[in-house]
């Protein structure tokens, strides 16, 4: 994203699956490849910028093509040094979340969209048409991601190793209470409830 809170979306160029669809940047993990590690040598190599901070997850999902299954872990890139460009021959495009509804993405990014208007700190268990789950821990917010919430809150203060662990085991965004952003970010997740950090 950039300063003005637009995103950044690559078409998929010819000879490729879906080619002519338009992609968020990122690729394929080598094999035991850290996700973070992963996903800034895919925007070097790809658009040639540097991660700077900690990049913010999103949301993890799975999405079945007729000839395969893919995995995909979405973060927000908000600091980064040097200028995105297309280094393997890709169109890139800044545009605004509400012109992101119009443009052909690949039918995996959909809940991505939806996903990118949840705010880094949450106020409430709705956000437009966005339902949280509020849970008490683990069994909580195993159960209400597989109820199908939207996004889960922590009621409470967590240790470190539950809030990684959840985050680890969910597919959902999850806001955590009592820790400054970047540290929710460095534990998995999204943002944090009410006002700290």
């Amino acid at each position: 994203m950039d300063a003005q809170g637009r995103v950044l979306i690559a078409q998929r160029p010819a000879g490729k699956h879906l080619a002519g669809h338009w992609e968020f940047p990122g690729g394929k993990l080598e094999s035991g490849e850290e996700r973070r590690v992963g996903l800034a040598r895919e925007l070097r190599e790809e658009l040639g910028i540097v991660i700077g901070g900690t990049p913010r997850p999103l949301i993890r999902l799975e999405h079945s093509y007729p000839d395969k299954q893919v995995h995909l872990d979405i973060f927000v890139v908000r600091r980064y040094q040097g200028e995105p460009q297309g280094r393997e021959g890709q169109a890139l495009r800044w545009v605004s979340q509400d012109e992101l509804e119009g443009v052909e993405l690949l039918p995996a990014d959909g809940p991505i969209v939806a996903a990118l208007r949840l705010p880094e700190r949450l106020t409430g268990l709705t956000v437009g048409e966005l339902r949280g789950a509020p849970c008490e821990g683990m069994a909580d917010a195993m159960a209400a991601s597989d109820a199908g919430a939207d996004f889960l809150v922590m009621l409470h203060e967590l240790p470190h190793g539950e809030v990684r662990s959840i985050c680890e085991l969910v597919p959902v965004p999850v806001y955590v209470r009592g820790m400054e952003l970047e540290a929710a970010w460095e534990l998995g997740a999204t943002g944090v409830v009410g006002g700290a950090g």
